[in-house]
């Protein structure tokens, strides 16, 4: 049977759009199906609005505590509507350059403005202002993306409750904010809100704050932000809302004049007849393989929507994953072993690999390796001497997983996460050139401590004796 399109995509977030734009770079016929406007989450809800405030943030806190670099500190006083409208802006610039339909159209992509629904296994019918039409597709990709999860709390609708697809639409600063979640989004915009002028207290049920990173580097985040004077309160759970206040299981209780919810994501399957289809899918999302393969042969899911790694990135490298196997024909895995990722608050929190926890359950041998950013000259003269890169190595120097807390710590992952990619071993980390002095230093600093910890007493001593050196070595390795 001959098909209207050789490809059929639905969604036009990260993945939706890599995925798309790849397949009509490589000659395939293709359709992309969005709802709203592209871009999707990461554009309008997500990466790009969150990280613009977060800066905006940090310039005044920066202000606020000039005497740390021996200026007089400034009074910050914003117009927090400037601050937003300067956000929103960024929002439509990124989607103006990269996202917008031109863009896609240039590459040969056919933009479809609707909601799709399986009619069949090769048949999308998708509903819009002009009505109704029928896309039959050889191979569809399926990358519709996730919402903010949403929990039922009694007295919930006497306060203002916000989710990351409502917050950069505020002009009025809250006065108090609180935040139910402990994860990335709840930290970050926990963070930024307190450094921009509100009382924030952040809630999070279980006993840490970004429970998925380094547990040793979280606590250390964890003390930074408290000391910046944000309320955090671990294990803990808010019961009800009544009079504009949050009685929480502690027992107490606070204003909360607005409400951030930031407690998980739920996939956006809604409307998609995926039974007309067969695909099966479950709470955390659609059912893919390793080649982001659907139950279904032809049909394949990316992004948040197959419920993996939920990050824009991933979502990227799944398109294009499943572009491979759908259009190319060549097998194409998912990269899982090396995903690094970044919490962006101030200082940041990156990691790749395993953590110490998942080696200890899963009984793998491994020494730890700790380079503070208190060592760092480049740290030192930038006054943020706060973190460090803590290495998790095997035997013979093999990288099994790296955490760093610091400034500019997202940028630093990218070398572990390529050493790991490619096989690179610490003391080829530790021979390779690194310009001082920068952050980057620090990786390699790190991998010397590996090659350091070779140098036993007992080699030492035995170096003296075969080269006949004078020294009195025997020292510890640091």
């Amino acid at each position: 049977m001959r098909h209207d399109y050789d490809l059929v995509v639905i969604g036009g977030g990260a993945a939706g759009l890599t995925a798309a734009g790849m397949a009509a770079s490589l000659g395939a016929k293709t359709a992309l199906v969005e709802a709203g406007k592209l871009g999707g989450d990461c554009t309008w809800h997500g990466c790009v609005p969150s990280k613009s405030l977060l800066k905006a943030a940090h310039i005044a806190q920066v202000m606020r505590h000039a005497d740390r670099f021996g200026l007089t500190p400034a009074p910050v006083e914003h117009d927090f509507r400037r601050v937003m409208e300067r956000v929103r802006a960024i929002r439509e610039h990124v989607y103006e350059e990269a996202d917008s339909p031109p863009n896609l159209e240039r590459l040969g992509v056919e933009v479809i403005t609707g909601r799709a629904r399986f009619v069949s296994p090769h048949v999308v019918a998708v509903s819009g202002s002009g009505g109704e039409r029928q896309l039959s597709a050889s191979r569809i990709v399926i990358a519709t993306g996730t919402s903010p999860r949403r929990i039922e709390i009694p007295g919930m609708d006497s306060v203002r409750v916000l989710t990351n697809e409502t917050l950069f639409e505020l002009d009025e600063l809250p006065r108090q904010l609180l935040v139910i979640g402990g994860g990335p989004i709840g930290v970050e915009m926990a963070q930024a809100f307190s450094r921009l002028g509100s009382r924030v207290t952040m809630v999070e049920a279980s006993g840490r704050i970004l429970p998925k990173d380094d547990a040793e580097l979280s606590q250390l985040l964890l003390e930074r932000l408290r000391a910046e004077g944000l309320r955090v309160l671990l294990n803990t759970q808010v019961l009800e809302f009544a009079g504009g206040q949050a009685l929480t299981s502690a027992g107490e209780r606070f204003e909360a004049g607005a409400v951030l919810l930031v407690v998980g994501r739920s996939p956006n399957l809604a409307g998609l007849n995926l039974e007309a289809a067969g695909v099966r899918y479950g709470g955390r999302g659609i059912e893919v393989d390793q080649r982001c393969r659907t139950t279904v042969r032809h049909i394949y899911a990316a992004g948040d929507v197959a419920g993996r790694h939920m990050f824009t990135h991933m979502a990227e490298q799944m398109a294009r994953v499943a572009v491979t196997n759908a259009v190319l024909r060549m097998p194409s895995r998912i990269e899982e072993s090396v995903v690094p990722w970044t919490t962006f608050t101030d200082p940041e929190l990156a990691h790749v690999g395993s953590t110490e926890e998942q080696l200890r359950r899963e009984r793998v041998r491994y020494k730890v390796f700790r380079f503070p950013y208190s060592q760092l000259d480049r740290a030192i003269t930038d006054t943020e001497e706060t973190g460090m890169v803590k290495v998790l190595a095997g035997g013979w120097g093999r990288i099994l997983g790296v955490s760093i807390l610091g400034a500019h710590a997202g940028e630093l992952i990218a070398e572990y996460a390529l050493a790991m990619k490619c096989g690179i071993r610490l003391d080829q980390v530790s021979a390779t050139i690194h310009p001082y002095p920068t952050y980057a230093l620090a990786n390699r600093r790190a991998a010397d401590l590996f090659v350091m910890s070779k140098f036993t007493p007992a080699m030492a001593k035995w170096m003296r004796w075969a080269l006949r050196l004078r020294g009195r070595g025997g020292g510890e390795a640091a």
